[in-house]
C-alpha cells in the first residue's frame, strides 16, 4: 500500500478514506465546510500515479508509445481520462494519470535505463488549489499569478512557493479556478500547513477529493 507524504498531517483532520490507485485518499475531512472548495480549497492528490523520465531520447520514447509530447519545454498536454504530460525541460517529462487511471503503470513497466532515456523517481506531494480567492493566496506565497494565465496555453511553471520549489500549472475547469502543483514529498507537510493556514484566513481550508472535484470519474 502506498502512502501520501501528507498522511501524518491529514490524520488529525479525521478524513473519510478510500483506497484509490493503491493509496488511502481523503474523500472528506470531518470539519471541512461545504463552501471552502469554492472559496479556497487545498486538496491532496498525491495518490495519482505518476512517473518521470529524461534523456535525449525521452521525447521519442513517449511518441513511440502514442503519448502526446509537448512541442516545447514548460508546456503540458492532456491525456485521456484527465491525465497529463508535462515537459519540464528540453529532455525531461512528468507523466501523471487522471482519476480513473491511465498509461503510467504500463509505461513505467517498459521504462528501463537505456540509450538516451532513463527514469526519474517521482516521490511528489501533489496538490490542487481551487476557488475564487486563489489570487489572494498567490499574492502571499508566490510571485506568479497563475489564475491570470490563459489555461488554454497549457503553461508549466517551475518556481518557488513559500521557499519550496514547485511545479505548477493551471487547469481548464469550466469557469472554476483550479491550480495543480507538485513538490518534493519531504516538503509536502510544510507546504500543506502553510497553504491551508492562509486558506483559513481567506475563508477556505483543507478539503477532501469529493469537495474539490465533485464531478470526477472514479
Amino acid at each position: 500500500m502506498r502512502a501520501s507524504p501528507l498522511r501524518h498531517v491529514l490524520a488529525p483532520l479525521h478524513p473519510r478514506l478510500e483506497v484509490l490507485h493503491g493509496m488511502p485518499v481523503a474523500l472528506h475531512l470531518r470539519d471541512e465546510q461545504p463552501g471552502w472548495a469554492g472559496v479556497l480549497g487545498v486538496c491532496d492528490l498525491s495518490f495519482l500515479p505518476r512517473m518521470g523520465l529524461k534523456g535525449p531520447g525521452a521525447a521519442a520514447w513517449l511518441a513511440e508509445r502514442d503519448i502526446p509530447v509537448p512541442a516545447v519545454p514548460n508546456r503540458w498536454e492532456p491525456l485521456p481520462g484527465g491525465g497529463l504530460v508535462a515537459r519540464l525541460a528540453r529532455s525531461e517529462f512528468l507523466v501523471e494519470d487522471g482519476f480513473p487511471g491511465g498509461p503510467v503503470t504500463g509505461l513505467a513497466a517498459q521504462l528501463q535505463v537505456g540509450p538516451g532515456v532513463y527514469p526519474v523517481p517521482r516521490q511528489d506531494c501533489a496538490l490542487a488549489l481551487t476557488g475564487s480567492a486563489l489570487t489572494e493566496l498567490l499574492v502571499q506565497t508566490c510571485n506568479v499569478d497563475f489564475v491570470a494565465q490563459d489555461a488554454a496555453a497549457r503553461v508549466v511553471t517551475l518556481t518557488s512557493m513559500v521557499g519550496v520549489s514547485v511545479t505548477v500549472l493551471r487547469l481548464p475547469a469550466d469557469g472554476r479556478h483550479v491550480v495543480r502543483l507538485w513538490c518534493d514529498g519531504t516538503m509536502g507537510p510544510y507546504l500543506w500547513e502553510t497553504l491551508t493556514g492562509i486558506a483559513g484566513e481567506l475563508g477556505g481550508g483543507p478539503v477532501g477529493l469529493d469537495s474539490a472535484f465533485p464531478d470526477r470519474s472514479a
